[in-house]
């Protein structure tokens, strides 16, 4: 077991009668690719604001590396990376300057903010796009500039909403293996939010089943690998034979 570093307790979201995250509990550890698999509506994106601190729980709480989300959320936004389905950029500006603006607004200084905005422009593969306006980006190529705007303010914790919505298969592949050499190579702890079942199985060490507010089920890929058993069995078992649906 490693050190936990979100903890998720009874956390609970009602908007009047309706129940969006029921109950939940949940220890994600430092490290490791944790997946979140559901349908749209399941609750998962409510369940990451909760976690950032931009919505307050109904009943419950969340712990971002020891600290509460909803009565210290500044502290907790310095030590998470957020990347939304639609990451927001300025058109007219260039993909480093645009980090170099991300990183300003963190207090890292111009020297060092230029140099890691171009060091992050080669770690996520745009290299090659350094003078191209980010207006002119491919979805592709903004989710990789979006990636690169999380890891320049140097976050603990990297929560990903989401992220390959709208990219076509060839960068879908991408993006996932450099989700992984990144989670790998900088120690981080990355939490993949999606409904695309086959792409929590590539990138995911576990996976969190979400169906209407409640956590379902907690898959440990390794050991379900050897048990030789398929994730798809699992999400069939709770989604098709429930009445919902694959997606």
């Amino acid at each position: 077991m490693g050190e936990q570093v979100i903890v998720l307790t009874d956390l609970t979201k009602q908007y009047g009668n309706f129940t969006a995250v029921d109950h939940i509990r949940l220890n994600i550890r430092k490290g490791e690719i944790f997946g979140l698999l559901g349908p749209n509506g399941a609750g998962k994106s409510t369940t990451i604001l909760m976690m950032l601190g931009l919505t307050e729980p109904t009943s419950g709480t969340v712990e971002i590396c020891g600290i509460n989300s909803t009565t210290h959320p500044i502290e907790v936004k310095r030590r998470i990376g957020y990347l939304p389905e639609d990451v927001g950029f300025y058109d007219d500006m260039t993909g480093p300057e645009n980090l170099i603006y991300t990183a300003r607004l963190n207090g890292i200084p111009d020297k060092e903010a230029k140099t890691k905005a171009m060091e992050l422009m080669k770690r996520v593969g745009l290299e090659e796009q350094l003078t191209k306006k980010t207006g002119k980006y491919s979805r592709g190529m903004r989710q990789r500039l979006g990636l690169a705007d999380v890891l320049i303010k140097n976050p603990e914790i990297i929560i990903l909403d989401e992220p390959t919505s709208g990219i076509d298969p060839a960068g879908v592949q991408e993006f996932i293996e450099l989700i992984r050499w990144l989670s790998k190579e900088e120690g981080l702890t990355v939490l993949f939010s999606s409904h695309h079942l086959d792409q929590v199985q590539k990138v995911c060490d576990r996976v969190g089943l979400f169906s209407n507010g409640q956590l379902l089920a907690l898959i440990d890929m390794a050991e379900l690998k050897d048990k030789k058993q398929e994730l798809s069995d699992i999400y069939n078992h709770y989604f098709e034979e429930g009445g919902e649906r694959h997606e």
